[in-house]
């Protein structure tokens, strides 16, 4: 739900309108989508980013040292998982907290069949100003936009924010997001994906989600490292696949070149 690494500002945006509530999806952090991403393909009443970030995970292992304090939390296949998606499943969730931020999901397949996932670790960031926010790594890089533009495009240079995006790029690159109004750059690496989505919400998008002050949308930034679009997973009976993102910050030295 946050992070501030030592002498920070937040990295982390939670909305100040999150319902922190049972059964309820929270504003900010990182929300765990699976074992879909967006809506379901084939029923519209399922919620939307399956049903994980809304279930009660229990804490397997806590550990600390001075500097950095990792926590494992696990979930596993239930009656009411049963009925939303009917395979067998276990995850782990690795959260290492420190100088850097490491969010590693591992999902087991425990059933006798495979069966195929999408999901996405949906990191919302802390920006000065998203107008401002120049994104770097995925220049040459094809995307689409959903409902906004379904066709394929290539990005040419780097990414801004001027209105509604919500992208889902064929990258598995790093990804800077360059931000001028707090003199910082957030690096986002990642590991076990083929797709980075990015997400604001814009003006009137903003005033339709009642989790959301309407005048939000600048202050945060989504970056998200997925299993979207085209990069869906495959996880034969025994097998297992691991996403990951890595966050840090980087001050000081912010760059005027390259996409």
């Amino acid at each position: 739900m946050e992070w501030t690494p030592a002498g920070e500002e937040p990295v982390l945006y939670m909305s100040p309108a999150a319902v922190i509530e049972q059964g309820k999806p929270i504003r900010g952090g990182i929300p765990i989508c699976w074992p879909w991403f967006g809506p379901h393909a084939a029923d519209p009443t399922k919620p939307a980013h399956g049903f994980v970030r809304t279930e009660r995970w229990s804490v397997d292992e806590v550990t600390a040292d001075k500097d950095r304090v990792e926590l494992v939390l696990g979930l596993a296949a239930n009656g009411g998982s049963l009925m939303m998606w009917p395979h067998e499943f276990a995850l782990r969730l690795r959260v290492s907290v420190g100088p850097m931020l490491e969010v590693g999901l591992t999902v087991q397949n425990t059933g006798v069949d495979a069966w195929t996932m999408t999901g996405a670790l949906h990191t919302y960031l802390c920006v000065g100003d998203v107008t401002r926010v120049i994104i770097r790594g995925l220049h040459g890089t094809e995307f689409f936009e959903g409902r906004l533009s379904p066709e394929k495009r290539r990005q040419q240079g780097a990414v801004r924010i001027a209105q509604e995006v919500d992208r889902v790029y064929v990258s598995d690159a790093a990804v800077e997001v360059e931000d001028p109004a707090q003199r910082r750059t957030l690096v986002i690496e990642k590991s076990g994906s083929h797709s980075t989505v990015v997400w604001n919400p814009w003006i009137e998008k903003s005033k339709r989600l009642p989790d959301l002050p309407d005048n939000a949308y600048p202050d945060f930034l989504c970056i998200e490292t997925a299993n979207a679009g085209e990069d869906s997973v495959v996880i034969d009976a025994g097998g297992e696949h691991r996403l990951l993102t890595r966050l840090q910050v980087r001050r000081g030295g912010l760059s005027r070149a390259g996409g």
